[in-house]
């Protein structure tokens, strides 16, 4: 403890040097400006103490950046103007691009999933930001229930739910007669406690309201 007082300083800058290098190395959006501000205000501290006052203005231009930013990221996090549903058919090219290409990833979090939508039986939807694809759902019908064989996010957007735009914000699944939707038993980290799904053994349960 008395080396640690003692060079409490060294501490400080090393340690938000290497938080902001730790922050860089993040793919998730949300979490990269998070740790950036943490980083950024230390360094503010650090170099206002050893009185470099170029770098306090840097880094005080750049936290401002990354609270500009967690604040537009955390008010778009449940936008319908933001985010959109897009149906698209089982057997869709670029559908298969997305699975082939995060295929590894969706094992991690779905390893049910077999990465074949079934053209006949599947639904499947594209949660877009803009032009960009951030989550995949793939339910199978069975009468009007919709079983979940897939509820992905892209590595970018995992601290969001972009999925939620699927189960609660979207008519997409009762204009096509679902009335109810069960989850994938062995989801990693499932997230459906906050949307209003009860729990059902091993799986989750959501009923749909009329359109």
């Amino acid at each position: 403890m008395d080396l640690l007082a003692e060079h409490w300083l060294d501490v400080l800058g090393w340690g938000g040097s290497a938080l902001l290098v730790f922050s860089l190395m993040q793919q998730r959006v949300l979490r990269f400006r998070v740790l950036n501000l943490a980083a950024g205000l230390a360094l503010l501290l650090f170099n206002a103490l050893i009185e470099v006052w170029p770098m306090v203005g840097l880094n005080a231009v750049t936290s401002a950046i990354n609270v500009w930013f967690l604040l537009k990221l955390v008010g778009q996090r449940h936008d319908d103007h933001v985010f959109e549903v897009l149906e698209v058919g089982a057997d869709d090219v670029y559908l298969h691009h997305v699975l082939r290409t995060h295929r590894a990833d969706i094992a991690r979090f779905q390893p049910d999933f077999d990465g074949r939508p079934d053209p006949v039986d599947d639904h499947a939807f594209l949660v877009q930001r803009g032009d960009e694809t951030v989550g995949v759902v793939v339910v199978r019908r069975e009468g009007d229930v919709a079983h979940v064989r897939l509820d992905y996010v892209t590595p970018r957007f995992r601290d969001f739910t972009p999925g939620e735009f699927v189960w609660r914000r979207s008519d997409a699944l009762r204009e096509l007669g679902f009335t109810r939707v069960v989850t994938a038993p062995r989801m990693v980290g499932a997230y459906y406690d906050h949307l209003g799904f009860r729990r059902d053994g091993e799986a989750y349960v959501l009923d749909l309201a009329p359109s």
